[in-house]
């Protein structure tokens, strides 16, 4: 994978509180339910023939509706208001990666999403981790604002064994599978490539 333009930022205390932590606050709070759906949607797909792949995507579509209930406090921290929000206007840049998430709920077969989907799975959890940890270092913030990023850093066993269990029941065809995988981190480096442009030079947050 690219090495991610914005984490380093963030994780360094040099990311704009105001402008750059609220765009990713706001762009996640279109990706969440748009995951969540997609999710469900696989889960339909997957009900008849693929039960472990069905779990596989109810859990996931679970922790969606859980993220979502943690995003508020760290969009708030951000000091986005909900006129904000309302009036706010995704970047594309930040909302092809749900998008294709999306495409994959309704071409991929549901054994394909499971590999696509996992590929980054460790990735996005490393990413997490170091957003939680910087947002208490540098930017002050308390743990209910840092809840969105501690859920997604903390290992999830039972989502593991699943994603296993729905693997070998599916038997994907891997080197489509992987391919999706391809394209998905693509469009995720992308997302945070477009957050990275919005971080105004010399605004950093540094408290130390």
């Amino acid at each position: 994978m690219t090495e991610n333009p914005l984490v380093p930022l963030i994780a360094s205390g040099e990311a704009d509180r105001t402008t750059t932590l609220a765009a990713l606050a706001l762009e996640q709070s279109w990706v969440i339910p748009a995951d969540r759906r997609a999710f469900l949607h696989l889960a339909r797909r997957a009900t008849p023939d693929a039960p472990e792949s069905a779990a596989f995507f109810t859990l996931l579509a679970e922790g969606e509706v859980l993220a979502g209930e943690r995003l508020g406090a760290f969009a708030t921290a951000c000091g986005v208001t909900e006129a904000r929000a309302a009036a706010y206007e995704p970047l594309p840049g930040c909302q092809a990666y749900p998008a294709y998430v999306a495409w994959l709920a309704l071409n991929a077969s549901p054994p394909e999403a499971v590999l696509a989907l996992t590929v980054n799975f460790a990735a996005w959890g490393g990413y997490c981790a170091t957003i939680a940890e910087a947002l208490r270092r540098h930017y002050g913030f308390t743990d209910e604002a840092c809840a969105f990023f501690d859920f997604f850093a903390e290992p999830s066993p039972e989502l593991d064994r699943q994603a296993q269990a729905a693997l070998e029941e599916g038997k994907p065809d891997e080197s489509r599978g992987h391919e999706y995988g391809r394209l998905l981190q693509s469009y995720e480096n992308q997302f945070w490539s477009t957050l990275s442009g919005r971080t105004p030079q010399g605004r950093g947050e540094l408290r130390d």
